[in-house]
């Protein structure tokens, strides 16, 4: 390995380094943009891109430093990364992170950018990469995590409950597959399943036949009441009902503050108070 590309990796590792530990933005730009010559390339190369420097923000959870980006360069922080990252052309890298490490905050950041910037009208529908996520959502990874506030924040803010996956299988099919197979965490689960039902008053997705199949088994883990609604046996409760046709006239750019004035569940009144 040769003296350049030794420099090269100090410098990546002395930023990630400095993002790690909360340094101040003004140093992290400082050195994001910091230059390095390469004499076999007659060029100068920056250490990161913006949209690079974004996802380590992600990660270590530099909210000032993620706030920065997105409102200094707003879609080219969403822009997708270099080629060392596992991204597909039509993905949402930053958003599926902040999901992943839960970023409340940063994920609300970056839904506004998403909402400002027209080219990104469709961002938060994104699916993942192939080889890492199998074509999954944000509203997939949150669900799959059982990130319950993210469910919502993803929902409010536009996030289709019948996006389908690779292998066609929507956010409610992933709920349902974490209530039968765990009894772990089983109270988010369900206020995840809760949320989703209450943005989506048109009901399909893959599982639905295996729950006409084992009626049963089914029954003990959703509820009868549920499991009758879920595969139609009875309409939709009347509560429900209310709450579809009111949440489905939110504004998804106002979300969640539209909440505040709303007769909403309790559940849901911490997130209009964010």
């Amino acid at each position: 390995m040769d003296g350049t590309c030794k420099e090269d990796q100090l410098l990546s590792f002395l930023f990630y380094q400095a993002v790690r530990d909360h340094k101040p933005v003004w140093m992290l730009e400082d050195m994001r943009t910091m230059e390095t010559f390469h004499w076999e390339e007659s060029a100068r190369q920056q250490t990161y891109t913006p949209s690079e420097a974004l996802l380590y923000a992600i990660v270590h959870d530099h909210r000032a430093y993620a706030q920065y980006l997105l409102n200094r360069y707003s879609d080219g922080a969403l822009a997708l990364p270099g080629k060392s990252f596992c991204c597909g052309p039509s993905s949402a890298p930053h958003l599926s992170m902040a999901v992943r490490y839960d970023r409340k905050d940063i994920l609300a950041l970056i839904l506004q950018v998403a909402h400002r910037v027209p080219a990104l009208s469709s961002y938060v529908n994104r699916g993942g990469c192939y080889h890492t996520e199998d074509g999954k959502t944000p509203l997939h990874l949150a669900c799959e995590l059982s990130r319950y506030e993210a469910v919502v924040t993803l929902l409010g803010n536009g996030a289709s409950p019948r996006a389908e996956d690779h292998s066609g299988m929507t956010p409610l099919d992933l709920v349902l597959q974490q209530l039968r197979s765990s009894k772990a965490n089983a109270g988010a689960k369900k206020l995840c399943l809760n949320s989703l039902l209450m943005f989506m008053p048109e009901l399909r997705f893959k599982l639905k036949s295996s729950l006409e199949k084992d009626p049963q088994c089914w029954s003990k883990v959703l509820g009868e009441d549920k499991f009758n609604y879920l595969v139609g046996k009875t309409p939709a409760p009347l509560g429900l009902i209310a709450m579809q046709r009111v949440l489905s006239r939110l504004d998804p750019q106002e979300f969640p503050k539209s909440l505040d004035k709303l007769p909403i569940p309790a559940s849901l009144k911490p997130l209009a108070q964010t």
